[in-house]
This record gives C-alpha cells, sequence and structure tokens, in this order.
C-alpha cells in the first residue's frame, strides 16, 4: 500500500466548498432583447482574483461568436481537466510517473423539439505519456480510478467514456 499525504477518503470529515463565479452579459447593441436577432450572446466570465477573464458567447448555432468558448466547450474542458488533475494525482499515489499528457476531449449534445436539450455523453481521449513499460497497465486502469474520484464527472447525469491512450517515453 502506497502512504499517502493527502487521504484520498474522509468519511467522517465531509467538506463543502463554494465557487464564485460572475458572468456578465457584454452583448447589448443598443436595443436590449427587443428581438431574437437584436442582441450579442457575448459575455465575460470572471472571477476574484483570477488573471484573465474568459470570453464567452452561445455555440454559432444559436448566433454566438464562433471565436468565443461557449458553455458547452466549458463544460467539456470541466470534465477533461477534473479527470486530468485526479489522474496525475492517483499516477503519483502508485508510482506511475506520467512526463505528458493531452486530451481531446468531445462531448454530445441532443436538442429536443422544444429547442431545449442536454448532454448525451463526453468521451475522453487522454494520450498519455509514462515513464517506462512497466507503467502501461497501471496507467490505463487509474483512468476508471480517476473517473470515480473526479467532482465534476460524479456532478453529472449522462455517460462519460474514455479512450485513452498510453505512450512510453
Amino acid at each position: 500500500m502506497v502512504k499517502e499525504s493527502w487521504t484520498l477518503y474522509q468519511p467522517f470529515n465531509m467538506k463543502e466548498h463554494q465557487y464564485s463565479i460572475l458572468v456578465e452579459w457584454t452583448g447589448n447593441n443598443g436595443k436590449g432583447t427587443s428581438h431574437y436577432k437584436q442582441y450579442s450572446r457575448d459575455h465575460v466570465i470572471s472571477a476574484t482574483g483570477k488573471q484573465a477573464p474568459i470570453m464567452g458567447a452561445s455555440d454559432p448555432l444559436f448566433l454566438g461568436d464562433p471565436t468565443r468558448y461557449n458553455p458547452e466547450e466549458l463544460l467539456v474542458s470541466s470534465l477533461s481537466a477534473c479527470h486530468m488533475l485526479w489522474y496525475l494525482h492517483l499516477c503519483t499515489t502508485h508510482k506511475v510517473i506520467v512526463t505528458a499528457y493531452v486530451d481531446s476531449a468531445v462531448g454530445v449534445m441532443q436538442e429536443t423539439a422544444d429547442g431545449s436539450g442536454k448532454f448525451k455523453e463526453v468521451t475522453l481521449y487522454p494520450c498519455v505519456t509514462v515513464e517506462s513499460g512497466g507503467m502501461i497497465e497501471k496507467a490505463k486502469k487509474l483512468h476508471h480510478d480517476a473517473n470515480k474520484m473526479c467532482f465534476i464527472a460524479n456532478s453529472c447525469n449522462f455517460k462519460i467514456r474514455h479512450e485513452p491512450k498510453i505512450v512510453v517515453k
């Protein structure tokens, strides 16, 4: 058993965390929301103490600026980043030395007849480089464990798949 400096399971020490974000609509073109095509979907996402804001808009299919991040992309990126951070932690505690990690995550959203919708699934495609061939099997298994630990994945009601590729440095 690997001794960890940070305990993964703390059943008697439940903690709550609060995250505060400011989302400001910047798309009033002078007439507010007087008509569906009269306003921009541009907005800025920021938080106290962060270096730079995130420039957001809706998906271009919904009249958004294609050069800005949309909420759907941010959800997929949150899943990918949370998984990666847990994965790297688990690799550390299980003596798997990762030297590079890149994920090309893809989310599938399905619209309904009334215009609403929901995510159907997200697939993570991490390409992980490890230090030696003897680490490959453990490196693959730890993706399953990282999914179990990921705060964002645990908050979703759709399937999250993993198609990892493990390579040696």
